[in-house]
């Protein structure tokens, strides 16, 4: 046991030094997929590709026959896959890509409205008459988006086939009838060797 204390003194230095971390700072639109998992380069891929099919079919021209951008809410984008997906952050590039394109406007969630009549409220009771902003006059939106991520796994030892499947619909809030549907699909073969020592 006296000889032990010794032994750490040569070891640990030697197990640290086997240990390095670098970090390089790349463009945040740049594709690096490290686990196989849904990523950021995913998200937004799937949500500019799915925002341009739906931008191209007919129900918009309803509304450019009116000269009108029709009003658009995210809805419930639900998360049936095996791993955890940030939902908030693909709802966000669903709205980006939608809002971008000039051919629609939004309207804020329902989260975001709940805060924003928190405000208004206040406002009634504490801004001056004349800054003060009106309960009750809210623009409605005229079409909802929903959607569903869902993924399957075939895997046999280390290498595994990862499936994602994305449906989005849109819904027109008046009628309930959905106006559009769409889907996109993204197969991955995460191929992992051993490393050995």
């Amino acid at each position: 046991m006296k000889g032990t204390g010794k032994w750490l003194f040569i070891v640990l230095p030697l197990v640290l030094a086997g240990c390095s971390t670098k970090v390089s700072r790349v463009q945040s639109d740049s594709t690096i997929d490290l686990s196989g998992r849904w990523n950021d380069a995913d998200s937004r891929l799937v949500a500019e590709q799915m925002i341009g099919e739906c931008l191209g079919q007919k129900w918009l021209f309803k509304w450019d026959s009116q000269n009108k951008r029709p009003i658009v809410i995210i809805g419930t984008i639900t998360n049936r896959s095996h791993e955890h997906i940030s939902t908030e952050a693909f709802s966000k590039d669903i709205e980006r890509a939608l809002l971008n394109s000039g051919k629609v406007n939004f309207v804020a969630s329902k989260a975001e409205r709940e805060e924003m009549r928190e405000e208004k409220s206040d406002q009634q009771e504490n801004a001056s008459a004349q800054t003060a902003k009106s309960l009750h006059e809210e623009t409605g939106a005229d079409l909802m988006m929903k959607g569903t991520l869902n993924s399957i796994v075939d895997q046999e030892g280390s290498d595994a086939v990862v499936y994602y499947q994305v449906n989005m619909e849109l819904i027109e809030l008046e009628s309930n009838m959905k106006v559009w549907i769409g889907e996109k699909k993204i197969k991955k073969f995460v191929e992992r060797t051993k490393t050995r020592f």
